[in-house]
């Protein structure tokens, strides 16, 4: 979607899609926000509670039915396993991604890996598809006009021409831009605090062989999981950044992640975002 600044600035319905690395400070500028004017639509929330509820539960009673107590429990229906998936606590999707590498340090296989990287590709897809049939209802409903979208890290991966095209169709696409001074933070932290990631399947293939080759792993079951996330983290980081300024160039507008930090309301957001429309 395009528009003039002012054309943004008169638009009574204002729909937003946030793009960025995860830790550029997507959700804190979402959350800006009044959430009495604002539907916060969260594709991972909407992940973890659609399309991933079902395998998730199953990998957690699936680790449940190890333990003899716990198994006994469950065949006899004497419990009830659920999620707590809440915006701010999307831990469930994370330990159903898992980490890849040797199982007896929780690392899963390659073959259940890709398998649930698969299953995570196709939610995300799923998820961004579902924003215009949310903006409807976010106003319909609950009577709405504004919608922000703070889409996942790894949108810019999933190479759907038609997620793209949904998104820049209903949404005004916003990509907020790493500095390089942040980039280096945002690096350090993923290395102190390796999480579970989704990589696209050509990525995963190349750098996976480059790390074994490196490091003289014979195969993935080698690998302390913890290990692989840490080396990969800052070349997954420089691939994305091309693949979100294309998307940012044909379909959006860019800001940088140190004027959305400095953003303290609604009234702000506003006037960076017709800001960044005029460039």
């Amino acid at each position: 979607m395009r528009m003039s600044p002012q054309e943004f600035l008169d638009w009574p319905s204002k729909r937003i899609t946030l793009l960025a690395m995860s830790g550029a400070g997507k959700t804190t500028l979402a959350n800006k926000l009044p959430k009495a004017k604002w539907f916060h639509y969260s594709g991972d929330y909407r992940i973890g509670t659609k399309y991933l509820e079902e395998p998730i539960l199953d990998n957690i009673k699936r680790e449940a039915m190890q333990v003899p107590f716990l198994r006994n429990l469950l065949l006899t229906d004497s419990i009830h396993i659920s999620n707590k998936i809440t915006v701010d606590n999307l831990a469930p999707v994370s330990s159903f991604l898992g980490k890849l590498g040797d199982p007896e340090m929780d690392g899963l296989s390659l073959q259940e890996f890709k398998r649930r990287q698969k299953l995570h590709h196709q939610a995300e897809v799923a998820a961004m598809k579902d924003v215009p049939e949310f903006i409807e209802k976010a106003e319909d409903i609950y009577g709405y006009k504004h919608f922000i979208n703070d889409a996942g890290g790894s949108v810019c991966e999933l190479d759907s021409q038609e997620v793209l095209d949904t998104l820049a169709q209903h949404t005004l696409i916003i990509y907020i831009k790493i500095p390089p001074t942040l980039e280096q933070t945002i690096v350090g932290r993923a290395k102190t605090d390796p999480k579970p990631l989704y990589y696209r399947e050509a990525f995963l293939e190349e750098k996976l062989a480059e790390f074994m080759a490196l490091k003289g792993y014979a195969n993935p079951a080698c690998i302390p999981p913890d290990e692989f996330v840490t080396w990969v983290f800052p070349e997954l980081f420089k691939s994305r950044l091309p693949r979100y300024q294309a998307i940012a160039d044909q379909y959006g507008y860019t800001i940088d992640a140190n004027d959305a930090a400095q953003v303290r309301n609604e009234d702000d957001f506003i006037q960076l975002v017709a800001q960044a429309l005029s460039k």
